[in-house]
Formats: C-alpha cells, structure tokens, sequence
C-alpha cells in the first residue's frame, strides 16, 4: 500500500513559514502585492481565483484583482499588464487561464514584465529554467518538485514518465526533474505504445486531464506517482487522471486528488510573489 502524499499539509506548512518571512518584510517596509486578471466569468477560474485570494489573506500578501469583460480587446488587456508593470507596489501580475478565444495568452504573458512573472510563464522564466538559472517556476511543477524534496524521493538516475506536455506543466517538468538528474519521457496523445513507456517508470506524472487514465496494470509495483489531473466526474466529484483506489495498491507513493498537488500550486504562488517582493526590494536599494 503507497505512502500518501499529503499536498495539503505540505502547503499549510509552507504557507505559515511564507507567513512568518512576510511578517517580516512588512516590518522592513515591504509589503508584497499580487494581482490578478481574469477576462470572461469561466466558473472554474472564478473558483481559481478566490482560493488565490484567500491564500494571500492568509499569508499576509495583499492582493488586487481585476476582472475583465468577455469582450475584452487584446490592446485592453495588454494595456492594463503594462500599467501594473509600471505600478511600484505591484510585484507579481497573474493572468488567471482560459482566457476568452478571441485572445492571444502567449502575447500576453509575453508582456508581463520578467520581475513581476510569478507564475513563470514569460519567455525570460522558461528560458532562465531551461539554462538552469534561478528564476520563478512555474507553479505546479514548483510544488511537485517540493514535495519529491519533502518526501525524500530521490530522482537521481530514476526514469522519470510525464504524461502530457503543456507549457503549464508538462514542459516545465522535463526541466525540473533534468536538473535532478532524473531521465525523462514525455509521452503524449501521440505517443505509440502507452504503457511501455509507463511500465518501466520509477515515477510517473500524469498530467493529461482525463479521469482515472492510469491504471494499475501500466505502472510496476513500488513507483511513485504524481497526479497533476483535476477533473469532475459524472457524480460531481472531483477525480484525477490516475484510478487512485487500486493504483494505491501497486504504487510506493502516490497524490490524492483532491489535496495533493493542487494546494501546493497556490502554496508555490504565494511563494513567487514573496520572491518576487524579496528581489524588487533589493533591485531599489541598490539604485
């Protein structure tokens, strides 16, 4: 039976030591600040949103949302990322995804200024990470790797299969793990021969959104898995891309959906915009 790995835990954690260090910062002068944007009223994203919102609350960040029309322009919304570029007391801009079709989201995260990318999702990040400098991550794999770091799982040599390659997670991932020295598949819609690659994996990441995808006869018995899958089954109920019940049986370890890797990826959002508050204030002192 697979150690479960608590992500909501782990996150409540993090967040009371990010409370601890913004305490601190207030008591110097800085006061990190976090803004959001959401174009449309997509009801997953307005879910999304208030759980950042409340994060920030509880961490002590203040936070500023913007909520734009579904018929937003994409002039508009470029315009109002370069004014919270240019605002001294912002220091992470998030641009909440999907946006509306009509606009262009890598334009758009191209615009925001790299100082200011906490979800590390601009240009500067991606590449920053690729050449193994220190950058923002991107949120989820930020929180995936915490919790290999929290769980002493050790990805030195391991063969390490991602499920999925969006630039949200997927890519970013390959990066992450590289640097541990982890050797990495990334298998996709594409991919021929699924369970081959599966079958051999130490760890496996799903990260595809379709519920209970993984099964127990494509994993081998000890592997770790990570499910980064959120979604809503016939029931209403919230499932991942992994079949949890009898995975569990096989795997060494193994997320749960819900409280595994999704309150990490706010724990890690928190995280960026304290790093981010951290680097602007060192940035004008030495002005």
């Amino acid at each position: 039976m697979a150690t479960i790995i608590d992500g909501k835990n782990l996150a409540k954690k993090i967040r009371q030591e990010l409370k601890e260090e913004c305490d601190e910062l207030k008591k110097n002068g800085i006061n990190p600040k976090l803004a959001v944007i959401m174009v449309g009223d997509d009801p997953a994203s307005k879910v999304y949103v208030r759980n950042k919102s409340r994060a920030c609350e509880d961490v002590g960040i203040d936070y500023e949302e913007y909520i734009l029309k579904e018929k937003t322009t994409q002039e508009e919304l470029i315009e109002l990322i370069k004014k919270l570029n240019n605002d001294k007391k912002i220091n992470g801009i998030l641009l909440q995804s999907p946006i509306p079709k009509h606009l262009n989201i890598n334009e758009a995260f191209k615009a925001i200024t790299y100082m200011k990318d906490v979800d590390g999702f601009t240009p500067s990040s991606v590449g920053k990470l690729c050449i193994g400098e220190d950058t923002f991550i991107s949120c989820t794999p930020y929180g995936v790797m915490k919790m290999f770091e929290e769980y002493n799982i050790d990805l030195t040599g391991k063969d390490v299969v991602i499920l999925g390659r969006s630039n949200i997670v997927g890519k970013p991932l390959i990066q992450c793990c590289i640097q541990k020295n982890a050797t990495v598949t990334v298998c996709h819609s594409k991919t021929k021969n699924l369970a081959e690659h599966t079958k051999r994996a130490d760890i496996i990441i799903s990260a595809i959104g379709q519920s209970k995808f993984v099964k127990a006869d494509m994993i081998k018995d000890g592997a770790v898995i990570i499910d980064v899958g959120i979604n809503r089954g016939e029931d209403g109920k919230l499932t991942g891309d992994v079949d949890f019940e009898n995975v569990e049986k096989k795997a060494s370890y193994i997320t749960p959906v819900p409280g595994g890797v999704g309150p990490m990826t706010i724990a890690m959002l928190m995280n960026n915009v304290i790093k981010a508050a951290k680097e602007q204030s060192k940035e004008k002192s030495s002005l």
